[in-house]
């Protein structure tokens, strides 16, 4: 089966970059071929190997473009640029830090992230869409209702991950312990993080999740001040996060 790494670049919060690292980075830890799609409206910068294809339209307004990621959902189409086989999504704030390839050969169906350990222990799953694995063409219907009763889903739902497992009748879940998120898992407890950095990820990690602020680039140029939440506190560069980026082409 044909395996496709597919992200998505729409506005100006993530550049080029991220992009072209995401790509390096996936290109270092997945063996055999695999095609590299980035689905955007803006393409300057990309590096030469990366296929690049609009955002389909699937009715959406710009409001939806600026707030619960909505856009993502187009993935689904029954026929996205005529790509076939398994497709693996990663957000472009994904650090890619181990092997790929078990992605490509777990479960079936849509496979996603349960961010309910994260913070509840034993709580129901939450599905999250930071990475998350289908079979291209096989769940059309997710764009058709989304065409038909834009407003209900929108409104009901917020945000697309949402959407995602509240209507799809089976997920499956990614092993807790190939992903970590950089916010519960590295961040340092508070008043200790004014004095220490955060950890660095386990070799044994496939993929460091970040989500909302800070985002790695924070990390990487880091803004006077405090890059994180308050009343969380982060300053300065983080040497692993910066030898990451610079590793897979990012500039430092």
């Amino acid at each position: 089966m044909e395996r496709v790494v597919l992200c998505m670049k729409w506005g100006t919060l993530y550049g080029p970059e991220y992009v072209n690292v995401l790509y390096n980075a996936c290109r270092a830890n997945l063996t055999g071929p695999f095609r590299f799609v980035c689905l955007t409206d803006d393409a300057a910068g990309l590096v030469a190997d990366i296929e690049v294809f609009p955002i389909p339209e699937i009715g959406l307004a710009p409001d939806h473009w600026r707030g619960g990621a909505w856009p993502k959902i187009s993935v689904f189409c029954e026929d996205l640029y005529g790509l076939k086989g398994r497709a693996l999504f990663i957000d472009l704030d994904m650090v890619i830090w181990g092997e790929l390839d078990p992605f490509f050969e777990y479960g079936t169906g849509l496979v996603a992230i349960d961010s309910a350990p994260w913070r509840y222990r034993d709580a129901p799953p939450q599905t999250m869409s930071s990475i998350f694995a289908f079979d291209l063409g096989k769940m059309g219907w997710l764009v058709d209702w989304l065409r038909a009763d834009r407003e209900h889903y929108i409104s009901k739902y917020g945000i697309e991950q949402r959407y995602l497992h509240g209507e799809v009748p089976q997920i499956g879940y990614w092993p807790q312990d190939w992903i970590k998120s950089y916010k519960y898992h590295l961040r340092r407890p508070l008043l200790v993080d004014r004095l220490m950095g955060p950890a660095k990820p386990h070799p044994s990690l496939k993929v460091l999740c970040f989500h909302g602020k800070p985002r790695p680039i924070d990390l990487i140029h880091p803004p006077k001040g405090n890059w994180d939440r308050f009343p969380h506190y982060g300053r300065g560069q983080v040497p692993w996060m910066a030898e990451y980026w610079a590793r897979y082409g990012g500039t430092v």
